[in-house]
């Protein structure tokens, strides 16, 4: 837990299916039960995403799992919840979505100074080639590597 940090949740697929061009941090507003279940790692940034809506941005399909002691305050577990952006920052990110190709996509969710943010990127998607490259790419680089090792031990 470095510098009051506390990392809650990887979407681990997002860098491997787009090109992260651009990264935000923004706040979420959340519910009480919901802020318990995420301190608990109970969520699931899996297939969402944000837009932008009336001047407004929007995380959707973030699954937040109930909490077990919050009876009739729990909510919808995937139900739409806002970013707290400034007001240039959402103009910035509309003008980024009405480009084509690029999406809003959350990398992850994590605590700072008792706050819940979300690190919100601005995303272009790999074709199938290009996930193909990567992949070639980093084996190249391990095997480059192991053969370095190994002549490091002779």
């Amino acid at each position: 837990m470095a510098d009051g940090l506390k990392v809650v949740a990887h979407n681990r697929k997002a860098r491997h299916d787009y090109f992260v061009e651009e990264v935000y941090e923004a706040g979420i507003a959340l519910k009480g039960t919901e802020v318990k279940s995420i301190r608990q790692g109970r969520v699931n940034l899996r297939d969402s995403y944000a837009e932008v809506s009336n001047g407004e941005v929007f995380l959707r399909n973030m699954h937040i799992s109930p909490y077990e002691k919050g009876n009739i305050y729990n909510v919808d577990p995937t139900r739409s919840r806002k970013l707290l952006l400034h007001k240039r920052e959402i103009n910035r990110l509309l003008g980024y979505t009405q480009r084509r190709g690029l999406t809003l996509i959350p990398l992850r969710l994590y605590i700072k100074r008792g706050l819940v943010k979300v690190e919100l990127a601005v995303a272009r998607g790999k074709k199938t080639y290009d996930k193909r490259a990567d992949i070639a790419r980093r084996d190249a680089k391990r095997e480059m590597e192991r053969t370095f090792r190994e002549h490091q031990k002779q």
